[in-house]
């Protein structure tokens, strides 16, 4: 699918993927960046960058398993992101990305929407043990 807003492919995604609404899909993908807050207290969030692949969104953590806020949404698995003034309760899905195919497809999201400099951060080996798949709260 791709948006009209902004023209960026959504890489799987159409208005009929599970959980996604149409204007969700829209805004993920004319965004590049979302704010992360882990669980369900008020406090501030971690902007970072997200993407897109076999119709999921995922966020890691360039830092690793290690990172303060992945090592949070083990702890929590439930929280919030923001996109402008947009918010939505969400599930944060540790553990990810599984099978290899699918981290590559994973890291070709991020390299596709943030060029070369993704590989070195995002598409790295600990960046890829600190994958997180959101999915909106139900």
């Amino acid at each position: 699918m791709r948006s009209a807003r902004c023209g960026f492919t959504l890489n799987g995604m159409t208005p009929d993927t599970p959980g996604w609404n149409p204007d969700d899909l829209a805004l993920l993908a004319c965004r590049s960046s979302l704010v992360l807050t882990v669980g369900d207290e008020a406090r501030n969030g971690v902007e970072i960058g997200m993407a897109v692949a076999d119709g999921q969104l995922y966020v890691r953590a360039y830092r690793g398993p290690a990172s303060r806020w992945y090592q949070a949404a083990r702890t929590h698995p439930r929280g919030r992101i923001r996109l402008g003034d947009v918010t939505r309760d969400v599930v944060l899905h540790t553990g990810e990305p599984g099978p290899a195919e699918r981290a590559e497809r994973i890291d070709q999201a991020f390299i596709g929407k943030y060029g070369a400099v993704a590989a070195g951060l995002v598409a790295a080996d600990a960046a890829r043990e600190a994958t997180i798949r959101i999915t909106p709260a139900r």
